[in-house]
């Protein structure tokens, strides 16, 4: 549904938006004025931003096929943004045909661009949902069409949960994914940190609290490692992205903290038997 000026219901013209300012960093052509004024302040504090962008969505494409290499033929992923090159079921589909995605995401540009890209896809579908209200997202009648829950699944929370404020308490919405994957099931996140570089990460949260319509909430490195609560990390653990099982085509930097964001992928530990 459009409102009077021609923009998707729910947008706010007068701020930039999380899924489109990732879309102008990545190169994409589905974002606003606001937004690209948004990016070109971020990256006046830092300017490898675009650099850090496509960092980020290269650890997503390495993530998915190395999920799909151990097996998982499902995955949901959360804060799915806008589409652009490497979305994650053009990525698990060309390694496991048949695999299923289903994406979420609040923002309703980012949702209209899904459904126009997904609607020959049987096997992909977008659910409007916020990563905030897990339950309504796993009820969601596409999530339960797609997705099998006795069977494994990945769940993906890239450049997400920064998002998600102390309040809106980040770990509680982790587990309750956790709890309804399957004994097997999978994590993968990347996660902005405060440690590596304070005042470039308090700058970026002043400018996404300005201008954006969700704050940036920046963690240390203990604390991003604590969403992995109930998973077992893989090789070589919660790293800076780019040094997540780097291909030969992948750049390595000489100093990774300048890429002030945390890598990650788990797998859901095995219960413990009561005694």
């Amino acid at each position: 549904m459009l409102q009077g000026d021609g923009l998707p219901q729910g947008v706010d013209p007068g701020k930039a938006s999380v899924a489109r300012m990732y879309d102008a960093m990545l190169g994409g052509e589905h974002n606003f004025a606001i937004d690209r004024e948004a990016v070109a302040a971020f990256t006046a504090i830092d300017p490898q931003v675009r650099t850090l962008a496509r960092a980020n969505r290269a650890f997503l494409g390495r993530a998915v096929r190395f999920l799909a290499e151990a097996g998982v033929r499902q995955f949901i992923d959360l804060g799915s943004g806008i589409p652009t090159q490497g979305n994650v079921h053009e990525v698990a589909q060309a390694a496991a045909p048949g695999a299923r995605v289903v994406y979420v995401d609040n923002d309703p540009v980012a949702v209209a661009h899904s459904e126009a890209l997904l609607a020959d896809n049987p096997g992909a579908a977008i659910v409007a949902g916020d990563i905030r209200r897990p339950e309504e997202i796993l009820a969601a009648p596409r999530v339960r069409e797609l997705i099998d829950f006795g069977q494994p699944v990945a769940v993906l929370m890239i450049t997400i949960l920064h998002f998600v404020t102390p309040q809106e308490d980040p770990a509680a919405i982790v587990a309750a994914f956790r709890d309804a994957l399957p004994e097997g099931g999978w994590l993968a996140l990347t996660h902005a940190t405060d440690e590596d570089r304070p005042d470039t990460a308090a700058a970026v949260g002043q400018l996404y609290r300005d201008r954006a319509t969700s704050p940036v909430t920046a963690r240390s490195h203990d604390a991003i490692l604590s969403l992995f609560d109930g998973f077992d990390l893989v090789d070589p653990g919660l790293v800076h992205v780019p040094l997540w099982r780097p291909g030969d085509a992948d750049e390595i930097p000489e100093n990774p903290s300048q890429y002030w964001v945390y890598a990650g992928v788990g797998r859901k530990a095995a219960a413990t038997p009561a005694r």
